[in-house]
Formats: C-alpha cells, sequence, structure tokens
C-alpha cells in the first residue's frame, strides 16, 4: 500500500495539461476524488453525500455542483481546469502517479483550490510537495478507536469555523501529527487532548486539527476530522466543510496567513544608551502609545550600571534615581528624552529589606493628548520620603507634553491623587494605567509587603513591622477596604486637575457598615498583590489584569497553594482574594498569635473576614471573584480535590492542571492588551482580523512561561471561566538571547502594529538589551486576492 516510486518536486520531463488561471470559473465547481491504494473507506459514500448537499445549500451565488470520481487520470486533462476546487476524500498510499500528481501541482500553481479530509493527509507518502499541501503527516500512532472531544475553534473570522461553537465536542477518530504545523500553517481548530485519550504520539496541548494556507499559488485547506461516516451528517461538520469550500472555491475570502511566524518581522528600534547616559531608554518598565503613532515609554529609576546606588538610610540621597520618560517618533525613528522625574527607588539588589521596587511606574495619555498634552504619571517623588519612619508617597499626577518638542513641563504637574506607602521593605509596587469607554482612570496599586516572613505562602503574617508599620501583612493592604494598596482604583479626572468618583465602584468610602470610616471609593477591585499591567478593552469596558504571586515553590497542606501568578478579566467591581484565597478561590490558612508559625483556620472565600491587628477597614469583605488564569512551577490553573468544606487536598501528586499550555518556575506576569482590528485602517502593518477580540498574556520570563494570545467565553468571563483557546505567540515575539527575552510590556499602535518593552538582562538598571522592539505584520491581504473572486457580486 505504501510502496511506490519517491516523487520529486517539479521533473520538466511530466507533461502537464495546460489550465486556466485561475482554474474554475463563475459556474462553480468541486471534485471529489476519492481514488485509494486500498479498499474503499467506509466515509466514501457519506462524504459524497455531504458535500452535494452543502454544494446546494445557502444563497444561490454561494453553491456548487459536485463531480465525485476515482479516476486519478482527471489530474492531467484539461477538464481539471474546470473545477475551483479539488477535494481528497480518502487516501493511505500512492493514489497518484508522477503524471497526475505534475497534473495536481500545475493546478496548484494555477490558483487553484484544495481540501484534504482525514485519511487524504496519508497520501503519497513520498512527496514533499504533497507533505506541503497538506501540511502534514500522520504520526506512526494515533488512537484508532472513535472517541468524543473537545475541538477548540480559535479562527472567528474563517467561514469554515466563524459559526461553529468556541468548545466543539464532537466524535471522530483523532489523528497525532509526526511534525506540529503550527507556524508553518494557518491553524483554525485544535483538539484538547485533556479531554480524550490522545495515545502515545499525542502532540500536547497544541494539537492543530484543521488548517489553511496559501500554498504554491493556490489554497489548501486540510481538517485532520471526518474519520467516521456518521461525522459527514452533523450540521456542525458540515458548516466547517461548508466554510472551507467557500474558500478553496474562490466564493469567499479568508486570511490563512494570520498565524505563519514568517509573515511577523520582529524589529528593535531602539539603540544601547551611550555610556552614563539614559539617552535612548531608562530602566523599562511601560509603555503607552499616542493616536499618531508615537510612542511614550518610562524608566523606572535604576540608573546604569556606572550611577552610584545610596542604600544607607542615614544619608538624604538614599533610593534617589531618575524616571525617565522617552518618547519614539516611528515617521523619524527618533528618540527624545522628554523629561525625569526625581524618584524614590534607586536602590540597587539584595534582600527583600534592602531592594526596592518604587519609583516611576505607570503612564498614560489623556483622551484628547493631541489637543491637550496631558499625560499621567504614577510615581514616588524621593522629595515626599520620610527617612524616619520610611514611610513615602505614591501618587498620580498629570504633566503637559509639548507637542511639537516632546519635552514635559515638569512644572505643569498637577496631582490628581496621593496615599501613603511603606518603603522599608520590597516589592510589588504595581503601576499600571488604563482608561475605559467613560474616560474613568484605572490604578494598579501594589500591596508593598514583603512574603519572605510567611514562607512565600498567603503574606499574612502580622508581626514584622518598621516603627509599627507592617511590611509583612497584606491585610494591611490588599485585603484593607480602607487602604488604597493592593488595588486597581477607579476615578474620574477632571480637567481642573481634581477627581470624581464613578458609580459602580466597590465601595462609595460612605459605607456605614461597622461603625462607618472604614472603605474608599476609590477602590474597584481589592485583594490584588502586583498588578503591573492592566488594560481595558475600550469595545467592552472590559478590565484585564495580571498580578505577580509569592514565593512558595510548592503547595503546602498546612498553609496553602503555591506561589500563583494570576490573570483577571473583570467585568464589574470585586475582590479577588489576595492574602486570603488565589486561584479559583482556593484559600490559605491563618496564622495564629503571638506565635505566626502555627496554623488556625482555613480562610473562607465566600466569607472572608480581615481579623489581623494591622486592619483599619471592615471585617467582613465582600466574597471572593474566581480568577480567569492561574500557574505556579508545577503547571498552569493547578486544582485539586476537596473536602466537604470545600477546602483543597494541596497534595502535589493529587493536582489536577486545567490549563495545559502554560507553566511557570521563575514567573512574573505581565498583562497585555485586547488586540481591535480596525477594518477602515489602511494600514499595511497591522495584525489581521484573526487577533481580533484576543486578549494577550505573557510573563516577564521566556522559558516555559505564558506568551499567548488567549480567547475567553463571553458566558463564563469575569465570573472565573478559563479560558477556551490559547495561541502561542513565542515565534512571533521572538523569545531568546537575541529576542525579547524579558518583556516589560507590550501595547498595539493605532496602525495596528505591536510595540514590546524588553527589559534587559539586569535587574534594578537598564543595559545593552533593555529596548523598544516593533512588531508588525507582513503577510498580506487575505485569498483569493479580489479580482480572482469566483463571483464577484460576493465581494464584500
Amino acid at each position: 500500500m505504501l510502496g511506490g516510486t519517491p516523487a520529486a518536486a517539479r521533473p520538466e520531463e511530466r507533461p502537464r495539461p495546460a489550465l486556466p488561471s485561475p482554474p474554475g470559473g463563475d459556474d462553480v465547481k468541486v471534485l471529489v476524488f476519492h481514488g485509494s491504494a486500498g479498499d474503499e473507506a467506509p466515509t466514501v459514500d457519506a462524504g459524497i453525500e455531504a458535500i452535494e448537499r452543502i454544494g446546494n445549500q445557502g444563497p444561490a451565488a454561494t453553491r456548487f455542483t459536485v463531480d465525485a470520481t476515482a479516476d486519478a487520470s482527471v489530474f492531467t486533462t484539461p477538464k481539471l481546469g474546470t473545477y475551483n476546487a479539488v477535494v481528497f476524500l480518502t487516501g493511505a498510499g500512492d493514489v497518484l502517479d508522477p503524471e497526475q500528481e505534475a497534473g495536481l501541482e500545475t493546478y496548484m500553481e494555477a490558483g487553484g483550490g484544495f481540501l484534504g479530509i482525514h485519511d487524504a493527509a496519508r497520501n503519497e507518502p513520498y512527496s514533499d510537495w504533497f507533505t506541503g499541501l497538506i501540511g502534514a503527516r500522520p504520526a506512526a500512532t494515533s488512537p484508532a478507536t472513535v472517541q468524543r472531544a473537545v475541538v477548540e475553534v480559535g479562527d472567528r473570522t474563517h467561514p469554515a469555523t466563524k459559526d461553529l461553537p468556541l468548545e466543539w465536542k464532537r466524535p471522530d477518530t483523532w489523528l497525532n501529527w509526526k511534525t506540529n504545523p503550527s507556524g508553518q500553517v494557518h491553524t483554525v481548530a485544535r483538539v484538547r487532548e485533556s479531554s480524550y485519550q490522545p495515545g502515545a504520539d499525542a502532540n500536547g496541548w497544541d494539537h492543530p486539527i484543521s488548517w489553511c494556507r496559501d500554498y504554491d499559488g493556490g489554497r489548501s485547506f486540510y481538517t485532520g476530522m471526518g474519520g467516521t461516516a456518521a461525522g459527514f451528517r452533523e450540521t456542525d461538520f458540515r458548516a466547517h466543510l461548508r466554510g472551507a469550500l467557500l474558500w478553496t472555491t474562490r466564493l469567499a475570502r479568508a486570511d490563512c496567513q494570520a498565524t505563519i511566524t514568517a509573515n511577523y518581522k520582529a524589529e528593535r528600534v531602539t539603540k544601547p544608551n551611550q555610556p552614563g547616559q539614559a539617552d535612548q531608554i531608562g530602566e523599562p518598565h511601560g509603555l503607552v502609545t499616542a493616536p499618531d503613532g508615537r510612542v511614550l515609554y518610562i524608566g523606572r529609576g535604576g540608573s546604569d550600571n556606572s550611577a552610584p546606588v545610596v542604600t544607607d538610610w542615614n544619608d538624604p540621597d538614599i533610593g534617589k534615581g531618575q524616571g525617565q520618560i522617552h518618547v519614539y517618533d516611528p515617521k523619524t525613528g527618533k528618540v527624545t528624552l522628554a523629561g525625569a522625574l526625581t524618584v524614590f527607588g534607586n536602590k540597587g539588589g539584595g534582600d527583600e529589606l534592602i531592594k526596592n521596587e518604587e519609583g516611576l511606574l505607570g503612564i498614560e495619555l489623556d483622551p484628547d493628548f493631541l489637543t491637550n498634552g496631558w499625560v499621567y504619571l504614577h510615581y514616588t517623588p524621593h522629595s515626599r520620603i520620610n527617612r524616619d519612619t520610611r514611610m513615602a508617597e505614591r501618587r498620580v499626577s498629570r504633566f503637559t507634553l509639548n507637542l511639537k518638542t516632546d519635552k514635559l513641563d515638569l512644572g505643569s504637574e498637577k496631582v490628581l491623587l496621593s496615599w501613603p506607602v511603606q518603603i522599608h521593605s520590597c516589592c510589588h509596587a504595581g503601576g499600571g494605567m488604563a482608561w475605559d469607554s467613560q474616560r474613568n482612570l484605572y490604578i494598579a496599586t501594589g500591596d508593598n509587603n514583603s512574603s519572605q516572613f510567611s514562607d512565600g505562602y498567603s503574606g499574612n503574617n502580622p508581626q514584622p513591622n518598621y516603627k509599627g508599620v507592617s511590611f509583612a501583612d497584606a491585610r494591611r493592604t490588599a485585603g484593607n477596604t480602607n487602604n488604597l494598596n493592593g488595588k486597581i482604583l477607579r476615578i474620574h479626572p477632571e480637567a481642573d486637575g481634581t477627581y470624581t468618583l464613578p458609580e459602580g465602584n466597590l465601595f462609595t468610602g460612605k459605607e456605614p457598615d461597622e461603625g462607618g470610616g472604614k472603605t474608599r471609593g476609590e477602590i474597584y477591585v481589592m485583594g490584588v498583590r502586583n498588578p503591573a499591567r492592566i488594560f481595558v478593552d475600550k469595545k467592552t469596558d472590559i478590565l484585564y489584569a495580571g498580578w505577580v504571586g509569592p514565593d512558595a515553590g510548592e503547595p503546602s497542606t498546612t498553609w496553602g497553594p503555591a506561589k500563583y501568578d494570576t490573570f483577571a478579566a473583570i467585568t464589574k467591581a470585586g475582590n479577588h482574594g489576595w492574602p486570603f484565597c488565589m486561584g479559583n478561590k482556593q484559600p490559605y490558612r491563618d496564622r495564629n498569635l503571638p506565635d505566626p508559625g502555627k496554623p488556625l483556620g482555613w480562610y473562607d472565600c465566600d466569607h472572608p473576614k480581615n481579623e489581623s491587628p494591622n486592619n483599619n477597614g471592615l471585617v467582613n469583605l465582600p466574597p471572593v471573584t474566581g480568577n480567569t488564569i492561574w500557574y505556579s512551577p508545577q503547571g498552569g490553573a493547578p486544582d485539586y480535590p476537596r473536602d466537604a468544606n470545600g477546602i483543597p487536598s494541596y497534595k502535589a501528586s493529587e493536582a489536577k492542571f486545567l490549563l495545559p499550555w502554560l507553566k511557570g518556575g521563575g514567573q512574573a506576569t505581565m498583562n497585555g492588551p485586547v488586540y481591535r482590528y480596525d477594518e477602515t485602517s489602511n494600514s499595511t502593518t497591522k495584525w489581521p482580523a484573526y487577533w481580533d477580540g484576543k486578549w494577550f498574556v505573557g510573563d516577564f520570563y521566556d522559558g516555559d512561561q505564558p506568551r499567548h494570545a488567549v480567547v475567553t467565553d463571553p458566558r463564563t468571563v469575569g465570573k472565573g471561566g478559563l479560558p477556551v483557546h490559547a495561541e502561542s505567540l513565542k515565534k512571533i515575539i521572538p523569545v531568546g538571547a537575541d529576542g525579547i527575552r524579558n518583556l516589560m510590556d507590550w501595547k498595539f499602535a493605532p496602525d495596528g502594529s505591536l510595540y514590546v518593552l524588553d527589559y534587559g538582562r539586569g535587574f534594578f538598571t537598564s543595559d545593552a538589551k533593555s529596548a523598544l522592539w516593533h512588531i508588525t505584520y507582513k503577510g498580506g491581504e487575505p485569498t483569493p486576492l479580489a479580482k480572482d473572486v469566483a463571483r464577484k457580486a460576493e465581494q464584500r
């Protein structure tokens, strides 16, 4: 069955039929080929019937006629040129002789369409050209039995998948792939291996099952589904085939280039700083893109390695640094140092009682930036530190940028909001800011606590303090309804530099509960640890945030979960758990006094109480909302069996990982944007519509950690629902020593291209690898080209 002479790529001596370019015409026809090197497959009759029915469905302008044959000689006759698309329904061997394969090559070169179904991937096993046409070959072993599995439908724009369920449950025989084609083809759907038994040659979380590509002048679509006759009678599977045929016959256009790695260009756009200067970049800490394409990015406050670092609290210059604001203009390719704020936060490295993460932490532009030049900066001014009490002031201020010179007027500062933070210990300062569609400004603040005094579990040790201020009890900060740290705030800035409170925050600030005066009306989200990056999708006003977890490397049956780095899609004000609960409402253990090394009871995530002696807010807190994504060194979204009281076992051997596409280790979440495709834009570098609505989640590190675009289910988003699909970005946003190893921030520009900040290779400093990168798309427009559409009236 698998015998035969290996086929060379394109021997010129092979006769080839003369074909029109593109093949077929307005009288759209499809050829279904079901030749086989063995017995005819039981799926043939069902497949032909399904395709014939598909051709007679839908509006008249999208219908087509079908011819079916097992005679391979059709590929050497001019009649082949009358078909808009060819379907290979069966396979398993050399079904074409060299002349017939040459005819199929000629057909594709002329602009033909090809649809391969299931066993078609086994045809022409010695032909490299046919391997490219299909995209992948089955592995040595695949499950032979029919199994029900979940298909993740990631492409929500291709006609073959746009109307399918996000999570499509169906029975089939599922093929494993010898080589994973991701990045070489455009995958429109994956099969979730955790939903069935994939066998020894499993592909893992990224298991493509349907894909397409523009190939050798034509269009090729392949699906690994269709292994059973019953499958061809399914309404959704027929819709899948119909959409594939609309594209391959040129009745509809579609983008099959969107996830092919070679279609993206990643380019570093800033140079290394000149020695002793910060002319290009500071210690990278955040970026924002302006409506005219300019990119503004900030340096936290760490200097280059040649600058002095003052760590002596007796020195008035303790921790003094420069938080720089740079402007990159893509029209000129030039960088301007717009200005610098004198900040606290330049203390270098060391343990958590030495280093510090304060400084210039966040930047956002006014919605009317091109008119007023207003820039909002989130920072810790050095002038406001108290060296005796080791307290400081965090503030969000508005400055004015000269739009002609790209220089910041430091004298224009208007302080919108300020609040106290402890600076005796490190870390977790937060810093991100974002606007919603109602011009409300969201401000992410960290809990400013050390986790080393709780062995990396819940930051709930009430004892360590400096002059009466706790620095290891996040119940004083993130879990406190009367404290602005460890929160995401929401305010409405006014033109005079003040702010008002929008309706719908978690508190009004006037709650009478427990005697009153125990809430802050600015709080939108409480219970977050270090939300360095946040984003609001203005189409939906969903808030997306990520925060870094504590340091415990393993779960503990005594204290609770290992460190969970967290992402959350947030649709309303709420409590997201820290330091009481993490992940999908997995509780920590309370600590005793006077010995915090002894455990008390587990926290109740549905009825949390803040009984810390350091709490000056409400004791009875809002219930905890489960988060969207969490991951530990062991894997993505660890979950455990729970006892009658809902307490997880926290036994490592009993963990189930609900999101197998991610893993941590050294981990630090860097939440990204939601992409929105602008079809009215004439940009030639914008990312394609495939990415529309996808949420970009990443990690500072580039090993096994996430760097993905995910799809959430509108029915469960904001309610702790897991993502239903993930697409790796590690080949598009390159990793490795010469790539973007330490992702610090990422934002899409108005032209649809992506900017990414690489922190560099050292901590609390900038170095030669600290850089702003620009990632553009060069895959071109969807195919077939407008001039080649089979029925011109169907162009849209």
